[in-house]
């Protein structure tokens, strides 16, 4: 049986608050790295199970429980969550754990310059995670825990030894993994605001377009095969994605001309025979209709920016 949480602590008075590089350390040495990553157990053991309220003043944090209970005091809030889930934290709070003793999971700390350094090209994509402190659900067996998972696993094993590009290998997996956690919140936010029965329609349809867009199927067939009639379909990913089913195949199937045309080596005619036409003209014309230029002026493009930028 899980032993469950210890009685909320109290905390310190304001005025007395640590300030900490990260939880036992009271000075950030100046050869620390930006990214720092360890398991929930590796110090909360130290310390019983409790971590008391503390503040990182320039360092973002994120807990990623994937077992087990936490009380997070977050600011004025007192939030009790299992896992798996995930917490984000600004710097500016001030925030203190109690966890179960099956508490099993990650603390991700980055420093502020970390995400600032890329506000100039999609640093403002990492905005919404830490506006204020969110709790995002992390499906059990979903594609993005597993994903997320292999992402931590890999930055606790670089973190292990500095190697050849150490540092930078921790920011981009440390990103990676924030951005996994802004499309999970959007994803939730989504399907609070379209219903969580029609975005689970809407999941599944993008799914099957991910498995049928080579074979070309029309919108009746997606419908069919989700039990829905094509106009429910249709209304669904107007109001959910602003275009229609057919659109959202299209652009999957062009998506995938696009790469094939960039990164493969085979003709044009080939290429158009894979994705399921049958007239490689049409196929030229569709993709001119849609980008403006036919597939063998895409596949030259790059080429040609390439010799006038040199």
């Amino acid at each position: 049986m899980a032993k469950p949480l210890p009685p909320t602590r109290l905390s310190r008075p304001s005025r007395e608050i640590p300030q900490f590089a990260l939880y036992g350390e009271q000075a950030q040495a100046d050869s620390a790295e930006a990214v720092h990553i360890e398991l929930i157990e590796t110090r909360s053991r130290l310390y019983d199970w409790h971590i008391g309220t503390h503040v990182h003043r320039g360092l973002f944090q994120v807990l990623f429980l994937f077992a087990g209970e936490v009380r997070a005091s977050i600011g004025d809030e007192v939030r009790e969550c299992t896992g798996p889930v995930a917490i984000t934290i600004h710097p500016a709070l001030v925030h203190g754990f109690d966890f179960s003793e099956q508490a099993q999971g990650y603390v991700l700390t980055i420093d502020q310059q970390v995400l600032f350094a890329t506000a100039r090209d999609h640093g403002e994509l990492f905005a919404p995670l830490f506006v204020e402190p969110l709790t995002i659900a992390l499906a059990p067996g979903g594609a993005t825990r597993t994903r997320l998972e292999s992402l931590l696993e890999q930055l606790l094993l670089e973190a292990a030894g500095p190697q050849p590009g150490h540092e930078l290998i921790l920011e981009w997996l440390a990103r990676a993994a924030l951005l996994l956690l802004v499309r999970a919140q959007a994803e939730h936010r989504l399907a609070d605001q379209s219903g969580r029965g029609d975005f689970a329609l809407y999941t599944r349809f993008r799914a099957e377009v991910e498995a049928r867009y080579k074979e070309q199927w029309q919108v009746g067939q997606y419908a069919a095969a989700l039990r829905v009639t094509p106009t429910r379909l249709n209304r669904l990913c107007l109001r959910i994605a602003g275009r229609s089913a057919f659109d959202i195949a299209q652009e999957r199937l062009l998506l995938e001309a696009c790469r094939q045309l960039t990164y493969l080596p085979a003709g044009v005619a080939s290429i158009a025979y894979e994705l399921g036409f049958q007239d490689p003209a049409y196929f030229s014309r569709l993709f001119k209709k849609r980008f403006g230029v036919t597939p063998r002026e895409y596949r030259q493009a790059p080429q040609q920016s390439g010799t006038e930028a040199s």
